[in-house]
């Protein structure tokens, strides 16, 4: 194959788009469109929630998907 061929597959090819399992605070921010005082407060109620690794606090994407269907 010649580089131009290479460079066409390249583009061509659609590269999976992997679902994280658990995001950060400012991420659940962006993804619910809640501010990040809210998701604290839920979090604080146990309506949220959440998994620390080390000093992260994360929050699984199930449990996100779960508080906006109910």
């Amino acid at each position: 194959m010649n580089k131009r061929h290479c460079e066409a597959l390249a583009v061509e090819t659609p590269v999976p788009q992997i679902e994280p399992i658990a995001v950060r605070i400012s991420d659940a921010v962006r993804l619910i469109g809640l501010g990040r005082s809210k998701i604290y407060e839920l979090i604080a109620s146990g309506e949220l929630e959440i998994v620390k690794v080390g000093s992260a606090t994360l929050i699984p994407v199930a449990n996100l998907r779960k508080l906006i269907t109910g």
